[in-house]
């Protein structure tokens, strides 16, 4: 999670996001060059105090200023558009977790598994404990078994809303009527947060997302507990 003064991305708590981490330093070092070569070419041409009546055309620098930023624009599109397959795609996934939302609350169904589903409600200020977080923290914590795909289908009942773990990668709208799909892998045991990212009415910023990343078996274990 997000931490006090903190300035960059959250840890990445899937493989997407490590490599969404990734290719945000590696734009960043392509920006940092294009940064240095423009400020040192406007310093030198400032600081220049030669003139020349008879220079009246660059065609080489004028081809070079055209192919370089096509070169550029080359190595950022290549992983980006990776990036952006890979975190459409599905792969088989292990389990089917629908998240529905509603002013201003969450509900989940796990679609694998028979009446297995629950309201999730951000605990208030007045019942909080010291090892919970403010606005962050909720009644019933997603369970989700690490290392293993998952299927994520997000719905509203109301008005938009927006189903978001910045540790994950993960965004996807909450459209009513329309189901919209997404999947991720939890690399790391651990508590996830996140919150609601489409304003949606006066209560959207009570409405946060906690998962609960545990070993397969602790899951198994949860899941016969739930049933019960």
């Amino acid at each position: 999670m997000t931490t006090w003064l903190n300035m960059s991305l959250q840890d990445g708590a899937s493989p997407i996001m490590e490599q969404l981490v990734f290719f945000h330093d590696h734009v960043l070092m392509i920006m940092l060059m294009i940064t240095t070569t423009v400020s040192y070419m406007m310093i030198t041409l400032i600081r220049n105090k030669q003139t020349s009546r008879f220079m009246l055309e660059g065609q080489m620098i004028e081809t070079t200023w055209t192919i370089a930023p096509a070169i550029i624009l080359v190595f950022i599109a290549m992983p980006s558009l990776r990036l952006l397959y890979l975190m459409d795609e599905v792969h088989n996934p292990s389990l089917t977790l629908k998240a529905v939302g509603h002013q201003w609350y969450w509900s989940y169904e796990y679609s694998d598994f028979t009446k297995l589903e629950f309201d999730s409600y951000m605990i208030p200020q007045e019942e909080q404990q010291e090892s919970t977080f403010r606005l962050l923290d909720t009644d019933n914590r997603i369970v989700l078994p690490m290392n293993s795909p998952i299927r994520m289908i997000v719905t509203a009942a109301d008005v938009l809303h927006s189903w978001t773990i910045p540790s994950l990668g993960v965004k996807t709208d909450a459209t009513p009527g329309r189901l919209n799909q997404t999947s991720f892998s939890i690399s790391r045991p651990g508590i996830l947060y996140g919150q609601c990212s489409e304003i949606c009415g006066a209560n959207h910023s009570f409405m946060p997302i906690t998962i609960e990343s545990v070993p397969a078996k602790h899951f198994i274990d949860w899941v016969s507990k739930m049933s019960e």
